[in-house]
């Protein structure tokens, strides 16, 4: 009897997907994928068996219309366990992995019904049709790649899990491609997934970075003379090997472009696919986004960032509406990526198709990770090692990019330490020590103990000025005092607000700087990453020194007030004591303080990283014990990839998203929730800047006094709450969801 692997429209089956034609078209297309990653023959048996399940009658039946529930992965994964043998059975067992998750996500080794010793053991070979036999053949042999492997048991067993996320990439993008061709020409649509090569785009992309840069020159100073010799460095050093490198620049230095300089000429040099740029948050990566397309043409840029959680979305629903950006955002296939650390590290761990589809394209990339100390230090060794990996083996560049370098080189660490990289002689910057001098925009000085009413009156004192505080508490606080005593061109900056809002309120700040209107913000640490205002003064509570680094980035940032009137004072916020992390930070701050006379220096910022990692040790550096959940013997691996992508987890909170329909687009993408037909992934996209995030108790407790409510609950589930309750946004605060449990005077109206 024929079988087949997907279901047509026609009675006779006569447009039915063979079963045959699948395999072998999904055998192909991820051993295309995989070829350059020395995975292509261990990518072909995945697709050539990932189906091997459906050579079962009561599958047959299933795609028929019986209501039968069949497990088809499995048995793939026990063939191929059962086949191989000798060396290549380390291999072999990721190819198991990644048959038994290409639907529901890469299983741990062992621990639950899911787990792959247990659904290998509980496999029946009987159901299997011997006719498969005749329509699959493989060599099953040769299947180790040439890899630049680890010398010590930890560092390989990292590797060989790392290498098995590539090749379910490979399994599960080819997979979803062939299937959606087969469903596509069924349907008489075609989705535009064809971007041009970044080899084929970067002459143009080099002409427009040199007329952009031509338009810069025109301006001449100081400042822009000083940018071009650090342009001109870092580019040439653009033949050096791929590879890892850190570039550090101060605030004001001109480090994002450069950095895409860099990424340009190295990728023509050396032949990379695509450029990665990566930003620790998404309240500045529309800022750096735009200054990509305007370099390179809007067309060539995917900014790939949600505030809604798009693993909730089923990603076959309403193909037919879904946009070329939104297929990009499925496999990262567009030349050039500006995204968050959040999206690109939780891939590199995932277990998710959803998530993990796009790792094959991360492979031979230039990586830029811009502001790269705010990778969680409870993270940091297993992102290390990714980064590490992904250098050693898949044809990566990497680029460390920040002024406030975090100190991973391995002589920092002692020997083997999984944190250090090898970074000696990779600096891509010319002579960072004098840059910090030549570039030093401020003083630093530290005032002891100020409370709130200390902090109105210096800001008093101060037309323009900028208070930055360590939660969103002691902002609001200090800002409605400072409101109360009739303080005018007050702003309130904190995560309350949705993006979209701050993105508002971060004009209207510019515009009062450069017109030297009163302009006196009162802030949450939101403000440091990267935002580009000029303040000149500016207080900042105690925190780490990386912190106040950046908090002194938004004083005298283009330089145009001397350095000794350009004060950034650090206090001590009694009244609110920091959480126990900052403290820790605090005081390894301090103890830099006796021993660097200038503290934004690269010495001081280095021995502060050192001091920290020294402070928390390698556990506390791998908080989540994700690297000793990689294991290998010679019986074989221990993988708890499922386990470690719900442990490794960027942001860790129970914060839910509350979606804050004023604007006119977020009504209209609000009102669109109720047509069944528009995918909630491209709804999700337009309204991820609209979007608050609240304690999920708190959410809950508006849910119950009906100040939040699911919309469209009958179509989209719990994927979008929408505030119900206008008077609990506040034009100048934001989202007040400490009043959840009051009736507002709208719900008493009738």
């Amino acid at each position: 009897m024929p079988y087949y692997a997907h279901s047509g429209r026609a009675d006779d089956k006569s447009d039915w997907q063979g079963l045959k034609e699948h395999l072998e078209q999904v055998a192909a297309l991820a051993g295309q994928m995989a070829e350059a990653l020395g995975l292509g023959k261990a990518a072909m048996l995945a697709g050539r068996f990932h189906d091997l399940g459906k050579y079962t009658l009561d599958f047959q039946k299933r795609l028929t219309g019986t209501e039968i529930s069949v497990d088809h992965s499995t048995a793939g994964a026990w063939h191929i366990l059962q086949a191989v043998q000798g060396e290549d059975r380390f291999i072999a067992e990721l190819i198991a992995y990644a048959i038994l998750g290409h639907h529901a996500g890469l299983p741990d080794k062992r621990g639950s019904e899911a787990a792959l010793t247990e659904r290998i053991a509980g496999f029946k070979s009987a159901l299997l049709d011997k006719a498969w036999r005749t329509e699959i053949s493989a060599d099953l042999s040769g299947l180790m790649p040439g890899f630049s492997w680890a010398d010590t048991r930890e560092r390989l067993a990292f590797q060989m899990a790392f290498c098995g996320r590539m090749l379910f990439s490979c399994l599960v993008d080819a997979d979803f491609k062939d299937t959606e061709a087969y469903y596509s020409a069924l349907e008489g649509r075609y989705p535009d997934r064809v971007w041009q090569p970044l080899q084929t785009l970067l002459p143009q992309f080099i002409a427009g970075f040199e007329r952009h840069m031509a338009d810069k020159k025109s301006k001449p100073s100081d400042l822009n003379t000083l940018r071009s010799e650090i342009l001109a460095h870092v580019r040439e050093m653009t033949r050096e090997k791929p590879g890892l490198f850190t570039l550090t620049v101060p605030t004001g230095g001109g480090k994002t472009l450069a950095s895409l300089a860099f990424a340009l000429d190295h990728a023509q040099a050396h032949g990379h696919n695509r450029i990665i740029y990566a930003i620790p948050f998404t309240s500045i990566i529309d800022q750096t986004a735009a200054i990509f397309r305007d370099v390179l043409g809007d067309e060539h840029v995917l900014e790939h960032h949600s505030a809604i959680d798009e693993e909730k979305f089923d990603s076959r629903q309403g193909r037919e509406s879904r946009d070329k950006l939104k297929l990009a955002m499925e496999d990262w296939a567009a030349p050039v990526v500006v995204t968050t650390n959040v999206q690109l590290f939780e891939s590199l761990f995932a277990a998710r198709t959803s998530r993990a589809r796009k790792l094959h394209n991360i492979a031979g990339s230039i990586i830029i990770l811009d502001e790269a100390q705010t990778i969680p230090r409870h993270l940091l060794s297993p992102a290390v090692r990714a980064l590490d990996e992904l250098a050693r083996n898949y044809k990566c560049t990497i680029v460390l990019c920040t002024a406030t370098q975090p100190a991973l080189d391995e002589r920092n660490f002692p020997p083997m330490h999984p944190a250090g990289l090898p970074l000696a002689g990779r600096e891509l910057a010319p002579d960072p020590e004098r840059l910090a001098r030549q570039l030093r925009r401020v003083t630093i000085q530290r005032a002891g103990e100020m409370g709130n009413a200390d902090l109105i009156a210096a800001l008093e004192e101060t037309p323009q000025g900028l208070v930055i505080v360590n939660s969103r508490k002691h902002a609001l606080e200090l800002f409605r005092e400072a409101e109360a005593v009739g303080l005018t061109g007050l702003v309130h900056l904190t995560t309350r607000q949705y993006a979209a809002h701050r993105r508002e309120i971060l004009a209207d700040i510019r515009q009062r700087l450069r017109g030297e209107a009163p302009c006196r913000v009162i802030a949450t640490s939101l403000v440091e990453a990267g935002v580009d205002v000029d303040f000149p003064k500016v207080w900042r509570a105690e925190a780490g020194l990386d912190s106040i680094a950046q908090a002194a980035g938004r004083c005298n940032r283009e330089g145009r007030r001397p350095v000794e009137a350009s004060i950034v004072t650090v206090f001590s916020a009694p009244d609110y004591p920091p959480p126990s992390e900052i403290k820790g930070l605090i005081a390894d701050t301090a103890r830099m303080v006796d021993k660097h006379e200038d503290l934004l220096s690269p010495a001081a910022i280095a021995a502060y990283f050192e001091e920290v990692y020294w402070r928390v040790g390698i556990k506390g550096l791998d908080g989540k014990s994700i690297l000793d959940r990689f294991r290998m013997d010679k019986t074989g691996t221990d993988f708890a990839y499922r386990s470690v992508a719900a442990d490794f987890r960027m942001i860790e909170s129970q914060m839910v998203p509350v979606i804050i329909a004023r604007d006119e687009a977020a009504k209209k993408a609000v009102d669109e929730l109720g047509i069944p037909e528009i995918p909630s992934g491209t709804l999700a996209t337009k309204l991820q800047t609209y979007v608050v995030q609240v304690p999920l108790k708190a959410r809950e407790l508006m849910r119950e006094n009906g100040h939040v409510a699911f919309i469209h609950p009958e179509i989209r589930g719990d994927q979008f709450a929408v505030l119900q309750t206008a008077s609990m946004y506040e034009e100048e605060i934001g989202l007040l969801w400490e009043n959840a449990d009051y009736l507002s005077m709208e719900s008493l109206l009738i």
